[in-house]
């Protein structure tokens, strides 16, 4: 089973529309999304519909949960919760209905999708997991694999039942270990914050026991350009570089 997971889209159709071609040229059985498809970027609701209409199973990302909770929204800073307020005017309200109905964690192909942390936290970044963390949530997992978003910066934890080893996850093929449960952050499609401006995701393959790190190049100048035509905060188009 090969299973392309995407993560944090953002609102970024280009990225995403290329990163399509990658997964189908690359002949997987299988997408799945961590959420954030929204938030950022300039064409939430195609976004979503793209989704919708390749049948991608998506959970819940915070950027979503901003959107349909209120509470929630207020723990945004001013730029983000400004861009939410107007990625929400760019949704059909077939889309919000959708996007309402989003679930907080899903389990697939034997593997648990959440966009922070698990078992189906969508606000934990994992970053501020501590170790003691780690070893508490690998042990009340009843799947070997977790796969994780929300940092936008790919990365791979292990726990081999004694200790936890974490570190970043680099492009390319990487094999997994026997006996060794896995927490792994895809990164982001549409706004990825490791360094490196091409759109990430991942490739699991389950028969294989590895992972790979897609990077995938777009012209960000498109979307830079429709970021600053709707009014989006500058900076969401200066960090694409």
């Amino acid at each position: 089973m090969r299973l392309a997971v995407v993560s944090d889209i953002h609102g970024n159709l280009e990225a995403f529309k290329e990163v399509l071609l990658d997964i189908d040229r690359s002949k997987v059985d299988g997408v799945v999304c961590l959420g954030d498809c929204i938030g950022y970027g300039p064409e939430p609701d195609q976004v979503v519909s793209l989704v919708r209409r390749r049948n991608i199973p998506s959970v819940m990302g915070n950027h979503e949960l901003g959107l349909v909770n209120k509470s929630y929204l207020g723990w945004f800073n001013q730029p983000t919760r400004r861009s939410l307020l107007l990625t929400r005017e760019l949704l059909s309200s077939d889309t919000l209905e959708f996007i309402k109905g989003l679930k907080s964690a899903l389990v697939l192909q034997g593997c648990r999708l959440v966009h922070g942390f698990p078992p189906e936290s969508i606000t934990t970044y994992l970053f501020d997991v501590s170790q003691s963390e780690f070893v508490r949530a690998f042990s009340d997992m009843q799947e070997r694999m977790c796969f994780v978003g929300h940092t936008h910066v790919p990365e791979i934890v292990g726990f081999d039942g004694d200790k936890v080893s974490r570190g970043p996850l680099h492009q390319g093929l990487r094999s997994l270990e026997d006996g060794t449960m896995y927490i792994i952050n895809v990164g982001s499609v549409g706004q990825p914050r490791d360094g490196n401006n091409r759109a990430k995701y991942v490739i699991w393959d389950s028969s294989r026991q590895t992972v790979d790190l897609r990077y995938v190049a777009y012209d960000i100048a498109i979307t830079v350009k429709k970021i600053l035509e709707l009014g989006f905060p500058e900076y969401n188009a200066q960090r694409l570089w």
